[in-house]
């Protein structure tokens, strides 16, 4: 398969998916909506401890020692928190989100605009921060095929059912993201061929994965964390490997 037409393939799902639970929402009871949204923030939770325990991957401990990788993916998410929290990543998509809530449906009331920015912020975060994004891009952009996209299309046309039930058509607007950060990387994995180790992407998994931690516990509505302050992290942890890496010399 040519590289990138997997993403389009993601986008088709997560549309169709979201067009049925737009549907499906408007019959269901505020409550049984709650519910579905509690649901997926323990499954959430559940991918993001599997994706986490990349910190103990093998092939990231023999390259920089046992000790550091925890410290590596706390120095991801401090350096990249304040990067993020500089930049205001988290306040820009949701003006992003907002804009393009009046510019797809005109609407402007405060509680639509808030549903639709909430769904459009939540579902670019679960859809683009986890491991198959990652890895799947970087591996569709290698040559290595596109399986783990097509599987990752099929969790994110099912999730984005039970994200619209809850949040409507923002959920739809984040195909916006999903091209822009699965495009960007299947290209990044085009241009680098081979050159990513597997330490540097186990480092990239375990940081994605506390990342969907934090997206896990908006969804329960536990705390607000503002995780697309922190999408940094995902850049500075190859970095940290590299340095660590090049200390252990």
């Amino acid at each position: 398969m040519i590289p990138g037409l997997a993403t389009l393939v993601n986008v088709a799902a997560v549309l169709a998916g979201a067009v049925v639970g737009v549907l499906l929402g408007n019959r269901l009871p505020t409550r049984t909506r709650d519910v579905v949204t509690d649901a997926l923030g323990l499954v959430t939770l559940l991918i993001a401890g599997t994706s986490a325990i990349a910190v103990l991957s093998p092939e990231l401990t023999d390259e920089v020692g046992d000790s550091a990788p925890m410290l590596i993916v706390l120095g991801s998410l401090l350096v990249g928190g304040i990067a993020g929290s500089l930049l205001r990543l988290e306040s820009r998509i949701e003006g992003f989100g907002a804009w393009l809530q009046q510019r797809l449906s005109g609407e402007t009331g405060s509680r639509e605009r808030a549903r639709f920015v909430e769904g459009f912020v939540i579902s670019s975060l679960v859809f683009c921060s986890g491991p198959l994004t990652i890895l799947g891009s970087l591996n569709d952009g290698l040559g290595n095929g596109p399986d783990q996209i097509l599987l990752k299309s099929a969790l994110d046309g099912f999730a984005a059912i039970a994200f619209a039930a809850s949040f409507g058509w923002g959920v739809a607007a984040s195909v916006v993201t999903i091209v822009a950060v699965q495009g960007s990387l299947t290209l990044a994995g085009v241009a680098l061929g081979d050159a990513l180790p597997d330490a540097h992407l186990a480092a990239i998994t375990a940081t994605g994965g506390l990342l969907l931690v934090g997206v896990a516990l908006r969804l329960l509505r536990i705390r607000e964390i503002p995780v697309a302050d922190l999408l940094p992290a995902l850049a500075v942890a190859p970095v940290l490997v590299e340095i660590a890496r090049l200390t252990q010399r």
